[in-house]
């Protein structure tokens, strides 16, 4: 049942329209991470091979890439559709906003620099990038165009290129 709320939750905040990109892609990451719940594997290999159809055309089609394995709270609010990239192992807390544009990454080819973190209520403006072992902390508002590579304190706002903090926090 966990998976029908999170998915009224999510369309609920997405303005209570399915046709929206990323209500759309919040759903198939949600099946996806709901299906690995299935055990034995054979029983799971039907939802995945759907599952991988459902996020292949997320991506190709609204340019969205939200893969099952990062970590993603409730009411998650994607604002416009577009090269929209969220790393394996990134964290988003819950209630958070991100637009266009936005890049969450690992600052290593390989991915040992690690990768960011999201807290609660967190704001990403349109073709900002948040990279590497980051924690952007609860409330905090990252302008449109900036490049994150330290930790943000919570309610900060940062903008710039490195992000700097411009208020708050």
């Amino acid at each position: 049942m966990e998976l029908i709320d999170q998915i009224r939750e999510d369309w609920v905040v997405n303005y209570r329209d399915w046709t929206r990109p990323g209500f759309q892609a919040l759903g198939v990451y949600r099946f996806g991470v709901w299906r690995m719940q299935i055990k034995p594997r054979f029983l799971r290999a039907p939802f995945s091979i759907v599952y991988r159809a459902l996020y292949r055309g997320m991506r190709n089609v609204y340019g969205i890439e939200l893969p099952y394995t990062a970590t993603i709270g409730r009411r998650l609010r994607i604002e416009h559709q577009g090269v929209i990239v969220v790393h394996g192992q990134a964290v988003i807390g819950d209630d958070c906003t991100i637009h266009q544009g936005v890049t969450l990454g690992s600052r290593g080819a390989d991915g040992t620099l690690g990768v960011p973190t999201l807290g609660d209520g967190v704001y990403v403006g349109a073709n900002a990038t948040v990279l590497g072992d980051v924690v952007v902390g609860s409330g905090a508002k990252v302008g449109a165009g900036a490049v994150v590579v330290r930790n943000v304190p919570a309610g900060a706002t940062v903008g710039g290129v490195p992000a700097r903090v411009l208020a708050g926090g």
